[in-house]
C-alpha cells in the first residue's frame, strides 16, 4: 500500500518541491520503502511506497507512460491487473515492470476515464497528462482507499490524508459546524464534508478532472439493486462460494509475507478457510482478545485456526489501551469514534509483525445483512406495517417522551422503538442507528451552537442515500444506505488509519466489485431468512466452518466500553473532557457534560458511547487545532 499528494500549480506560486516533500513526509507511515516527487510547471506529484509487487526501484513512483506522456502516482493494488496485461501485450504492448501500476498508465493512454471499468481492485490514483494539462484522479468503487482534496479560486491539492494536505498554504482549520453534529450521529465524518470546511473526500466511485483551473467530479459506478435473480437459493450459493474462493485467491498474490485477520466471526473464517484450502504452507493468522469473556472471541478464532492448522498468533488487550490511545487516535485526522479501532489497531501491530499484506472478512455484514441492527429494523419494520398510523403518529411519542432520560436499559429500548415507530422507515433506520438521541443532543449542546446548525439534522445523511437506492425492498435500501455511508466512512476509514499506521496492506474479498454485484441480485429473503442474519453467506462457508462458528451470537470486533471509561482510560478522559481550554466547550455545555460522566460513573447510567465520541473529538481537537493556536 503506498500514499500520494499533489497539487497543481495554477495561481498557486508556492508549489514546489519543499511542499512536495512535506507533503509525502507526513504520509511516511504509508509507504516507508520508497518515495519520489515529480515537478513541471504545471502540476507537483507526490508517492511513499509500500512494495507489495516487482520489489525492485523499476516499481517506484511517479511512474512514466512509455511514451513520457502520462505521469502516475498510485495508491492500492489492482487484482486483474495479470487478466489486463496479458491482454494489452496481446495487442502489442510491451512492459517494463511487472507493476499493476504500469497497466493502469496503459489502459489510461487506451481507455482515458473508461479505464474505470476495467480496473477491479482498492485504488486512489492521479495521472498527469503533459499533452492535455489535465490532472486524471479517481477512487475504487467501495472507497477502500482514500482521497481527500482541496480546491479554491482554481487551487487544488490532493492527498491520501488530511494531514498531509495541511502544510499547504491555502488551507485553513476552519471547522465545519455541521460535520461537527454529523460526527456525533454517525462516529464519523460523511462523504464528502470532512471535518474541515475547506477540505472535501472524494467519493467512493467518483473520478475528478482537473483542468485550466476547472474542477469536475463525476460518478462511474454504482451498486445496482434492480436486478433481483430469479435462481434457486442452491445456485446462488454455490455461485457465492465459488466466486468468493476466486477473489481471495486473487487476492493472495504477492512478492512479500502474506496472513490474514481471524476474529472467529463467519466472515474472517470462511476467508482464512478459503485461504488455507489455497496455500501449500500454513496461513498466517492473528487475532486479538480481551480479558473480559462477553468482548473476547480468541476461543472461537483458534477453533477455526486449529481446524486449518494455521501458524496462529493471539494477543490480549490488557493495560495497553491507556497507554496507547494518543499515539492510536493521532492516526485519525479528523474525530473518529468506532471504539473497534482500538483492537482494529493492536491485530495490525501484531499481523505486521509477521507479514506485510493481511486478508481480511470485511463487507460481508454490510453487503449481506449480518449485523444485529438489520434484525431490530426488521422487527420494527414489520410493527410499523401492523400498527395503526395514528397510534404511531400520536400515541407513541408520548409513551418516548414519558420513559426518556431513564437509565433502566429496558425502557431506553421502549423509547428507541417508539422513537422508530412514529417515523417512515428511512427515518426509522436512522433513529435505531444514530449514537445519539435528539433529546440527548438537545441537552449537550451549546445555544449559539445549535443556532449555528439552524435546522440541520444528521438524518440527511440517511434519507439520502435511502433515497437513491433503487432495490425493490427495504432491506435492500438500508443495506445500500450502509454501503453508501457507514462501510466507507467508518469501517474502512478505520482499517485503512490503523493498518497504515504499521504499513500493514489490508485486503477484502467479499468487498471484491464482482462480489458486490453479485450479492446486489441475491434476493434479499436469501440475506435475511427468518430471522437468520447472513443466511447464505453462511450457506455458502457451510461446507468449511463447523455450526459453532456459523450460528453463534455475533459479538462483532466489540471493546468493554464503559468498563473501560470507569477505570482503564478513566484518567485521561477526565484530563481531556475537563480540560480548561477544552474544544468542546465551543459546542456543548460543560454541566451536560459533567453530568453525563457522573451518572456513568455511579452506574446509573451507561453512557459510554456520547462519552466515547466526547473524548475522541476532544483528543482530535487538542492535536488538530489547539497545538495550531498555540503554535501561532
Amino acid at each position: 500500500m503506498c500514499g500520494i499528494a499533489g497539487f497543481s500549480r495554477y495561481q498557486f506560486e508556492p508549489g514546489d518541491e519543499s511542499l512536495l516533500t512535506t507533503m509525502g513526509q507526513a504520509i511516511l507511515h504509508r509507504g516507508p520503502d520508497a518515495g519520489g516527487t515529480y515537478l513541471d510547471d504545471h502540476v507537483g506529484l507526490c508517492h511513499r511506497r509500500l512494495s507489495i509487487l516487482d520489489l525492485s526501484a523499476a516499481g517506484n513512483q511517479p511512474m512514466f507512460s512509455k511514451d513520457g506522456r502520462y505521469v502516475i502516482v498510485f495508491n492500492g493494488e489492482i487484482y486483474n491487473f495479470l487478466e489486463s496485461r496479458a491482454a494489452l501485450e496481446a495487442e502489442g504492448h510491451v512492459f517494463s515492470t511487472h507493476t499493476d501500476t504500469e497497466v493502469i498508465l496503459a489502459l489510461y493512454a487506451k481507455h482515458g476515464k473508461d479505464c474505470l471499468s476495467e480496473l477491479n481492485g482498492m485504488f486512489a490514483f492521479a495521472i498527469w497528462d503533459k499533452q492535455e494539462k489535465s490532472l486524471f484522479l479517481a477512487r475504487d468503487r467501495m472507497g477502500k482507499k482514500p482521497l481527500y482534496y482541496t480546491y479554491e479560486e482554481g487551487k487544488l491539492a490532493f492527498a491520501s490524508e488530511i494531514k498531509a494536505l495541511l502544510p499547504v498554504p491555502f488551507v485553513e482549520r476552519e471547522i465545519r459546524d455541521d460535520a461537527v453534529y454529523d460526527f456525533f450521529a454517525y462516529q464519523y465524518v460523511p462523504d464528502p464534508k470532512t471535518i474541515f470546511k475547506g477540505v472535501h473526500k472524494c467519493p467512493p466511485a467518483h473520478y475528478m478532472l482537473y483542468k485550466d483551473g476547472e474542477l469536475v467530479c463525476q460518478p462511474y459506478w454504482d451498486v445496482d439493486f434492480s436486478k433481483v435473480s430469479e435462481r434457486t437459493e442452491a445456485d446462488l450459493t454455490n455461485e457465492l462460494r465459488d466466486l468468493t474462493a476466486h477473489c481471495t485467491r486473487q487476492r493472495m498474490i504477492a512478492d512479500v509475507p502474506l496472513g490474514a485477520f481471524l476474529s472467529g466471526g463467519v466472515d474472517s473464517s470462511g476467508v482464512v478457510a478459503m485461504m488455507a484450502q489455497q496455500s501449500d504452507k500454513p496461513v498466517k493468522t492473528c487475532s486479538i482478545g480481551f480479558d473480559e469473556k462477553r468482548f473476547n472471541e480468541t476461543e472461537f478464532a483458534k477453533t477455526v485456526a486449529d481446524q486449518y492448522h494455521t501458524e496462529h498468533h493471539e494477543f490480549i488487550v490488557h493495560d495497553n489501551v491507556s497507554d496507547n490511545l494518543e499515539h492510536i487516535v493521532s492516526f485519525f485526522d479528523e474525530p473518529f469514534a468506532d471504539p473497534s479501532l482500538v483492537p482494529t489497531y493492536f491485530v495490525s501491530k501484531l499481523a505486521r509483525q509477521e507479514v506485510t499484506v493481511a486478508i481480511a472478512g470485511d463487507g460481508g455484514d454490510e453487503v449481506f445483512a449480518g449485523y444485529e441492527k438489520y434484525s431490530i429494523d426488521a422487527i420494527e419494520n414489520n410493527l410499523r406495517n401492523k400498527v395503526p398510523a395514528w397510534v404511531r403518529k400520536r400515541i407513541l411519542p408520548k409513551v418516548a417522551n414519558l420513559v426518556a432520560g431513564s437509565g433502566i436499559s429496558v425502557l431506553k429500548k421502549v423509547k428507541s422503538l417508539c422513537d422508530s415507530l412514529s417515523c417512515d422507515p428511512a427515518m426509522g433506520f436512522y433513529l435505531t442507528n444514530s449514537q445519539i438521541d435528539d433529546r440527548q443532543w438537545q441537552q449537550l449542546v451549546a445555544p449559539d451552537f445549535a443556532a449555528r446548525l439552524g435546522e440541520y439534522h444528521p438524518s440527511k445523511i440517511t434519507l439520502e442515500a435511502y433515497e437513491q437506492a433503487n432495490g425493490p425492498d427495504h432491506l435492500s435500501r438500508i443495506l445500500y444506505t450502509d454501503m453508501k455511508t457507514y462501510l466507507p466512512g467508518g469501517i474502512l476509514v478505520k482499517v485503512d488509519r490503523m493498518s497504515m499506521a504499521h504499513s500493514l496492506e489490508v485486503r477484502a474479498p467479499i468487498l471484491d466489485r464482482d462480489v458486490i454485484e453479485f450479492a446486489a441480485t441475491v434476493p434479499s429473503a436469501f440475506k435475511f431468512k427468518d430471522g437468520e442474519k447472513k443466511h447464505i453467506l453462511k450457506e455458502a462457508f457451510k461446507p468449511l466452518l463447523p455450526d459453532d462458528i456459523l450460528y453463534r451470537k455475533k459479538m462483532g470486533f466489540s471493546v468493554p466500553l464503559d468498563q473501560w471509561l470507569r477505570e482503564e482510560i478513566k484518567a485521561i478522559a477526565e484530563r481531556y473532557l475537563f480540560s480548561s481550554d477544552a474544544g468542546l466547550l465551543r459546542y456543548f455545555n460543560a454541566s451536560a457534560i459533567q453530568q453525563l460522566w457522573n451518572e456513568h460513573q455511579s452506574g446509573s447510567h451507561q453512557h459510554g458511547t456520547v462519552l466515547w465520541s466526547l473524548l475522541m473529538f476532544e483528543m482530535w481537537y487538542q492535536r488538530y487545532m489547539v497545538s495550531t493556536e498555540k503554535a501561532a
